[in-house]
């Protein structure tokens, strides 16, 4: 999910910097209401200094609907690029990867008319379907992703996202990702539960994916509108070397000079050279890249139910190990063994 963007209040700025550069060693003090004072070394003044030189500066904090012209090094203001710098300065390295029990929605099994009324509407080419053996109580893992996206096009754009994948699958499961802000931690004991090893490769795919979807509408405008503006370029610069070798032949045609005939075709080819190269320039002018900034990563338990069914689908009878999530109520497969019948 896209998170709305808020609005630039200098008031809540001031105190995300005040907050934030204190956190990395910072000395302030609030001079007036929308400026703060602050004296910074080391990881504080790198947002100024790479050398995180001691550096000592008043910040002012403008409002979002003023329009004169802006100091980058001593002003904040919507977009401000020192904001971009403190929040890279405060995302920790590496980047943990923390742990969180939603509450248990049911400690009860589920009834088995109802289990197998979730699976024909999550499978409805299912024909038979059959419990081999009892739920036993189990867990269900989930990705939890919190990113900044950056989109660098002829116009850059940022955009922050909330994504939930279902692991192993990846399947995302938006109603985790819009909701999780509103969940409490379980009174699950985190000892009972056997977490999945860390898979930085594999959900590094499932995130990318993820990312690709989540800004497909986006990047589909910014195509057509790049895509646009290529068109336009190329065919300007196709129209004058077009013409300008015209002109070189109209000139060599009317000479009878052998080297200035020669001179012609060193020129022709030139233009012929630098033309490719200004289309290639184009080209490259118009890519558009996508940067990901992970900010969080979160690894979400959840009470599931496994079972063993027996199913048969597409005239194929299965066997098959899978989990009924409780909250979500969805089936998640596992594993699947199949035997033509």
């Amino acid at each position: 999910m896209k998170l709305d963007r808020l609005r630039h209040e200098p008031g809540d700025m001031l105190e995300f910097y005040e907050q934030g550069l204190g956190a990395l060693g910072a000395v302030c003090d609030r001079t007036w209401h929308d400026r703060l004072e602050i004296l910074a070394e080391g990881r504080a003044a790198t947002l100024w200094n790479p050398e995180g030189a001691l550096h000592e500066v008043e910040l002012f904090f403008a409002p979002g609907d003023a329009t004169a012209a802006r100091d980058a090094a001593r002003e904040v203001f919507p977009g401000s690029p020192l904001t971009f710098r403190l929040a890279e300065a405060l995302r920790a390295a590496p980047l943990p990867l923390e742990r969180f029990v939603l509450p248990d929605v049911s400690v009860r099994a589920p009834d088995m008319a109802v289990a197998e009324k979730l699976w024909r509407a999550q499978f409805p080419d299912t024909v038979r379907w059959q419990l081999t053996a009892p739920f036993q109580p189990a867990h269900h893992f989930s990705l939890l992703a919190l990113a900044r996206c950056e989109l660098q096009a002829i116009d850059q754009r940022w955009s922050l996202h909330r994504v939930a994948l279902s692991l192993p699958s990846g399947a995302a499961d938006d109603h985790l990702a819009h909701e999780m802000g509103f969940h409490q931690v379980g009174a699950s004991a985190t000892s009972e539960i056997v977490w999945p090893a860390p898979d930085p490769s594999g959900w590094y795919g499932l995130l990318q994916q993820a990312f690709e979807q989540e800004l497909a509408e986006e990047l589909n405008q910014v195509r057509a509108r790049q895509a646009h503006s290529l068109r336009r370029e190329l065919e300007r610069i196709d129209e004058y070397f077009e013409s300008y070798g015209q002109e070189l032949s109209a000139r060599a045609g009317r000479s009878a000079n052998t080297p200035s005939k020669l001179k012609a075709a060193d020129r022709l080819a030139a233009a012929k050279a630098e033309h490719l190269r200004r289309r290639a320039d184009q080209v490259a002018r118009h890519e558009i890249l996508v940067c990901p900034h992970l900010d969080a990563l979160l690894l979400v338990a959840e009470r599931a139910w496994g079972a063993e069914l027996r199913v048969t689908r597409s005239h194929c009878a299965q066997t098959i190990q899978a989990r009924l999530v409780s909250r979500s109520r969805k089936w998640e497969i596992i594993e699947v063994a199949a035997s033509r019948s």
